[in-house]
């Protein structure tokens, strides 16, 4: 059996240079992401989330990204979710993408605010029925019995809103306005690429290369 220290891997895909690379750390980001995307790599638009709660425990699970612009990062889910407490609770967090086959990382770390009412309508229609539904039958996070709770609360709120149930209160979209950004390539002998952009307080961007 193969000892989970003796697994290596030498990267070799590609390199990260500051001649090569945006000055604006969104650009960077939008030329990863499309390259993630027309690799058909799995699941491209997945990200892990950080949060710390009031208790200074720190928790992350895997999201969704749904949108992105010079405003920030979007992302839909429960409010009343462990993680919309916590952000309710700290507003700074961070995002991780981890683009296995390509050998890259993105580090994402900023505030949290809320979309728009309007702007979480317009993605909650867009969504299939059955997980309009979904919205309204989980209670995120908390303690059910089993999961035919879920599959009755299924059946409850799809009697009673049949095709169209309107954005449950509890649910919309979370951005993060970023501050900082690592962008993480690979490299042989361990000599990763690392660039980091800081966003200073004229609304510029300093990029720096950290060792790795």
């Amino acid at each position: 059996m193969t000892k989970i220290s003796d697994l290596r891997k030498s990267y070799e895909r590609a390199e990260l240079g500051e001649d090569a690379s945006h000055a604006n750390p969104l650009q960077q980001f939008d030329q990863w992401l499309h390259e993630a995307i027309s690799a058909e790599i799995p699941e491209p638009n997945a990200m892990t989330l950080a949060t710390v709660g009031s208790d200074l425990r720190p928790s992350s699970r895997v999201v969704l990204i749904k949108g992105y612009d010079e405003r920030g990062i979007v992302w839909y889910s429960n409010y009343e979710s462990r993680k919309g407490r916590e952000l309710a609770g700290n507003p700074y967090a961070a995002l991780q993408f981890h683009w296995v086959e390509l050998e890259r990382v993105v580090r994402i770390e900023g505030c949290f605010e809320k979309t728009s009412a309007e702007e979480s309508d317009v993605y909650y229609a867009s969504r299939p029925l059955d997980s309009r539904i979904g919205a309204w039958a989980s209670p995120q996070s908390q303690v059910i019995a089993n999961r035919g709770v879920l599959v009755a609360n299924a059946a409850k709120y799809a009697a009673q809103y049949l095709m169209q149930p309107p954005r449950p209160p509890h649910w919309g979209g979370f951005r993060l306005v970023p501050d900082r950004w690592e962008f993480w390539q690979g490299r042989r002998s361990r000599l990763h690429d690392r660039l980091r952009y800081t966003q200073g307080s004229d609304g510029t961007w300093l990029r720096e290369r950290l060792a790795p």
